[in-house]
């Protein structure tokens, strides 16, 4: 798709409106949108949008096409004509707003926003706004919502359709917390609104409206699965076969790597996917793209994706470095397995951004003397790693040393 310049075009005005509409439909909107939408020569809109403001338009009405870059590349091709764009509540939450912004600079844009859903169902249910999370399952995995089940949160989430609510349910049963209070508000702001509420563990879904967003009040059970916000979570927490950095190894690597908003990490060898998965979990900007040669690891790694409410976890099954080619070109990369292997470390290097770092691991002497030969070349730092374990010794108890890592850390000048 054609993407237009950011800069400010003096000679082009604010053709652009974009008009947040509920589902009261005329009524709830000002005089101001009123007189905007009767008078565009041209109107894009859902289908639920257009048939709300139907008693408005009088000019075309462009329902939006599948798939929705050919609705974008329509509002494009009218750039500089009036041109009106309905939007379910606040344009730019969640809404058609963040992908127009992208194509089209502020300066040629009107935004009129209504409430969001997420506002609407706050007011419903009395909870600041603020205090709350919100997460937007519409066309996303249901999985994104686990890592933020933590006793005592309150949670909105926004659904796909009418089953929404029925599939939430069944994850908070089955990850142990069937206790807590899910509130579904349907149809918010319209002639058809229903708010109703229930214990997870006992939902009974009757004709929910496709639109819909859910309010959780999270209650954990004695054996509920929850994800610490901390690094280094629990090694059993992951589906392993033994080829996973161990926790406290594992949060010291991710100190090391230093994620920061919106950075991309290379994870090369990547067993259990632990490293990749925590980097993600630690903002919702962050990606990684784990590499992995064994397909039976490929397929755990993606069950612990799902399992960590990461499921944008990229998976690559092959062998560095040639699986590594055509990647894009990452901020951060960690190796863990394969090291020592020819031409991997090399190619990682070569394909690392400049000002990227680089954390490798060594368990072995192979990949240790590999790793002490990078850094009397390129310098860096190396970091020994010895941890011991309290466990039986007969009748008592004594340190059992688990094998010591060498850690090389470096910066791409």
């Amino acid at each position: 798709m054609r993407a237009l310049p950011m800069a400010e075009t003096p000679s082009i005005q604010r053709w652009l409106t974009l008009i947040g509409i509920g589902e009261g439909g005329p009524a709830g909107l000002g005089d101001e949108a009123k007189r905007l939408i009767a008078s565009a020569p041209v109107v894009f809109g859902g289908a639920r949008h257009i048939e709300l403001m139907q008693p408005l338009i009088t000019g075309e009405a462009h329902i939006w096409l599948s798939p929705f870059e050919k609705s974008v590349e329509a509002v494009l091709a009218r750039r500089g004509m009036p041109t009106v764009v309905l939007a379910s509540g606040d344009p730019f939450f969640y809404g058609v707003g963040a992908t127009l912004s992208r194509h089209i600079p502020a300066s040629e844009m009107s935004v009129i926003p209504a409430p969001s859903s997420f506002s609407l169902a706050a007011s419903r249910l009395g909870w600041p706004l603020q205090d709350v999370t919100v997460l937007s399952l519409h066309g996303r995995p249901i999985d994104l919502i686990r890592p933020h089940l933590h006793p005592g949160r309150r949670i909105l989430a926004l659904t796909s359709d009418g089953k929404g609510p029925v599939d939430l349910a069944a994850l908070l049963l089955a990850m142990g917390f069937g206790q807590s209070t899910l509130t579904v508000l349907e149809a918010l702001g319209g002639p058809h609104e229903k708010v109703s509420q229930q214990k997870a563990a006992d939902f009974a879904p009757v004709d929910i409206n496709d639109l819909n967003i859910c309010g959780i009040e999270v209650k954990a059970d004695a054996n509920a699965r929850i994800l610490p916000v901390s690094a280094g979570l629990a090694d059993e927490l992951f589906e392993h076969d033994g080829q996973i950095t161990k926790r406290e190894i594992r949060a010291m690597t991710l100190s090391a790597l230093t994620p920061r908003r919106g950075e991309l990490l290379w994870d090369i060898g990547a067993g259990s996917g632990s490293i990749g998965i925590e980097w993600m979990l630690a903002d919702p900007s962050l990606r990684a793209i784990a590499i992995e040669a064994s397909g039976e690891r490929v397929a755990r790694i993606r069950r612990n994706a799902e399992a960590f409410g990461v499921p944008g976890l990229t998976i690559i099954e092959g062998e560095a470095p040639g699986a590594l080619a055509g990647l894009p070109t990452p901020d951060a990369i960690f190796i863990g397995g394969g090291g020592s292997d020819a031409g991997v470390l090399d190619a990682a290097i070569s394909q690392l951004r400049r000002g990227g770092r680089l954390v490798a691991n060594a368990v072995t002497t192979e990949m240790e003397a590999v790793l002490l030969a990078e850094h009397a070349r390129r310098r860096g730092s190396l970091t020994r790693i010895d941890i011991a374990r309290a466990a039986p010794v007969g009748g008592m108890t004594g340190w059992r040393p688990a094998m010591p890592v060498t850690q090389w850390c470096w910066i791409k000048p």
